[in-house]
């Protein structure tokens, strides 16, 4: 048994159990056993529960977001380019704690305010791209929600594999958005 497991371990643990089951699954006792520790391991990491789940949100944020633009960034190019990435890198991600966190934000006020910074955050950074394109600020802020919107809505709706909903994205959908007219 491993009970010296850091903090990080949890949050993965526990990333691992919302994006399966939502954040009812996020509980100690199994996530526990899971990681073949006493719930004396989770205990020296956190208070609580609600401790865990805002460890939870605030890695969701981070990784989910901030990673997000920083992959992008690093890859380079122009604003179109970036926008390619974007979409490639949101299209070819699970979905599932996303749209996890999504669920719990309907019934809780911090994961609602997580979320709401979270999509804030995203539609900024997209907006951005798009007054790079050369569009105003208006017009910029509506295909960033048009884009937004699309890319958020392939992981309710699915069906299509990675690769047509790719190809759809980056063929069809992005030149519209990024055409002029």
């Amino acid at each position: 048994m491993n009970d010296r497991l850091d903090r990080q371990a949890w949050i993965n643990a526990g990333m691992a159990a919302m994006a399966e089951g939502g954040v009812e699954a996020v509980r100690v006792e199994p996530l526990a056993a899971a990681l073949k520790v006493t719930k004396g391991s989770f205990y020296w990491h956190f208070k609580d529960r609600p401790a865990l789940l805002a460890a939870l949100l605030e890695a969701w944020q981070t990784s989910a977001t901030g990673d997000i633009i920083a992959r992008v960034e690093a890859r380079g190019g122009d604003a179109g380019q970036k926008l390619g990435h974007l979409f490639a890198i949101v299209i070819g991600a699970d979905g599932r704690l996303d749209m996890a966190v999504r669920n719990w934000a309907d019934q809780d006020a911090d994961a609602r305010a997580a979320m709401n910074a979270v999509d804030q955050r995203r539609l900024d950074y997209v907006a951005d791209l798009f007054s790079a394109l050369g569009f105003g600020a208006a017009e910029a802020l509506t295909r960033a929600r048009f884009a937004y919107q699309g890319l958020i809505g392939q992981y309710r709706i699915g069906g299509l594999p990675r690769e047509e909903r790719l190809t759809e994205a980056l063929v069809i959908v992005l030149p519209m958005l990024t055409r002029r007219g």
